[in-house]
């Protein structure tokens, strides 16, 4: 069965930095995709980052500011989010699966995910 559980979320400061975690069970992170979405209230889900076969991909409104990054060893994949906007407040949820290249950035190129983790940006 998989697995995946977020956590680290909470509230910051405009400006300032958070670091998500998302530990996956019963599939390795390296098979096909894995990647952050986030959802604002009122809002559809949109995706933020992913990392598919070696290349990152990121969302254009996080790009410079947001990284992901993995350890193998921990099965375990990070969003670091820096210079933290209020525009980033919304539920962030990882995903696994094995999306083609032309659903990488869809919701429905996804078959895995987690339970999400709130991230409150103060102004």
């Amino acid at each position: 069965q998989v697995q995946l559980a977020e956590s680290g979320g909470g509230t910051a400061e405009t400006g300032g930095s958070l670091r998500l975690s998302c530990a996956l069970s019963g599939r390795s992170i390296s098979d096909g995709a894995m990647a952050w979405f986030r959802q604002a209230p009122g809002k559809e889900r949109e995706f933020v980052t992913a990392f598919r076969m070696g290349n990152t991909y990121y969302a254009d409104s996080v790009k410079g500011r947001f990284t992901i990054s993995r350890d193998r060893a921990l099965n375990t994949v990070y969003l670091q989010m820096n210079s933290l906007k209020p525009e980033d407040t919304a539920v962030y949820y990882c995903a696994a699966g094995r999306p083609i290249l032309s659903t990488l950035r869809l919701s429905s190129g996804y078959s895995y995910w987690g339970q999400g983790t709130q991230v409150t940006v103060s102004p």
